[in-house]
């Protein structure tokens, strides 16, 4: 599918996007049917072959377009269509791509792009080894795309910004109805240093069946998909599928051996995903070079190295976490302690990432956090 440029006219192209809006929002026909419309690459082509074959789309449906798009503009978000310049190309080359997305943040969703997926439930070890490996991939140039789920999908977001890196958060729901509502500190992170998209309109709840039609976006942006850890059943391994589906890689780590959290991820790596140990597995099956990762910056590589290893002293804006903590031995939510640290939102989170590992920090459900010698009864 080839993106063109708008055609001219301001209001009659917002009339276009509109329409496309209104398409996207449509109970019927099925997703695929209407996203077919859209292979020409030009708005008004969409628009009339839709109209042509299926009728006009009904007056609430235009109107409900329309709440969608001022409400993107009041928010500061794009609302980006496909085929039209900006929509991510590898997503467009999906089986059923989203006709619409609306986007927080500014990233090249053109930029090669690796998904880092896995259990809600991790393990340390899970966790540990999603942090190495997403870290290794953003200091490698890659982006790391997840949807923001806790567990693995949130250790990889947190460590791609550590490490200075890009990450993507694909939502299953609206971005006034985000979840889980603990990740919105994370959710505001993301943006800062990536984006946050969702193909849902506003007011959409984060029902089940929306996260399957999120797993496809997430495959979909990128060139492959590592799956970090993973039950039999785990969502994760129908992200894998669509990524085989759009003939995208599939990466796999494997576990300790009887551990059903690794079970789909040995599942994976008998059905042919490439096995990993480090980052340089991935790159390698990408044809992506792996020279900078050799030379010195950290190889991901899960063999060698113990979970929680750590620096000898907290960095400058750590300590400054710690003593806005020991002041307030309560504790206190993530927005009032960057607030007292003074810290911007992306440089918060690493730091408090860093002092996690090192076990000086607890975080408690809704994003609450304490100095680690203290509890909440």
């Amino acid at each position: 599918m080839t993106n063109r440029p708008a055609p001219s006219g301001g209001h009659s192209h917002a009339r276009l996007e509109e329409a496309a809006l209104a398409i996207a929002l449509a109970e019927r026909p099925p997703p695929r049917e209407r996203a077919r419309c859209f292979e020409s690459g030009n708005l008004e082509a969409a628009v009339s072959t839709f109209r042509r074959k299926f009728g006009e789309a009904p007056a609430s449906g235009l109107e409900a377009a329309r709440r969608w798009r001022d409400a993107a503009a009041a928010a500061g978000r794009r609302l980006l269509i496909l085929g039209q310049p900006g929509f991510p190309p590898r997503l467009a080359e999906i089986a059923v791509p989203p006709i619409a997305l609306e986007i927080a943040g500014e990233t090249d969703l053109a930029a090669p792009a690796v998904a880092v997926v896995g259990s809600r439930r991790a393990t340390p070890y899970g966790i540990a080894v999603a942090e190495r490996l997403a870290a290794a991939l953003a200091e490698a140039g890659l982006v790391v795309v997840s949807g923001l789920a806790r567990g693995v999908d949130a250790a990889a977001h947190r460590a791609a910004i550590e490490a200075g890196g890009r990450t993507v958060a694909v939502l299953g729901s609206a971005h006034d109805s985000l979840y889980p509502p603990e990740h919105r500190g994370l959710a505001r992170a993301c943006r800062a240093s990536g984006a946050v998209l969702t193909e849902f309109p506003p007011g959409t709840r984060p029902l089940p069946h929306h996260f399957p039609r999120r797993n496809r976006i997430i495959a979909g942006l990128t060139l492959g998909t590592l799956v970090v850890e993973a039950a039999a059943r785990s969502g994760s391994l129908a992200t894998a599928r669509h990524a085989v589906d759009s003939g995208r890689e599939v990466f796999a780590v494997p576990g300790p051996i009887g551990s059903d959290t690794s079970a789909g991820c040995h599942a994976l790596i008998r059905l042919g995903a490439t096995l990993v140990t480090g980052v340089a597995d991935i790159l390698e099956e990408l044809g992506l070079p792996s020279g900078s990762i050799e030379s010195g910056a950290d190889s991901g590589d899960v063999r060698s190295r113990e979970p929680g290893g750590a620096s000898p002293r907290p960095g400058p804006e750590a300590a400054r976490l710690l003593d806005a903590l020991g002041k307030r031995p309560s504790g206190m939510d993530l927005d009032t302690l960057l607030g007292a640290a003074g810290l911007p939102v992306p440089v918060g989170l690493a730091a408090i990432s860093e002092l996690e590992r090192r076990g000086l920090v607890r975080r408690f459900p809704g994003d609450f956090f304490r100095g680690a010698d203290g509890s909440l009864d």
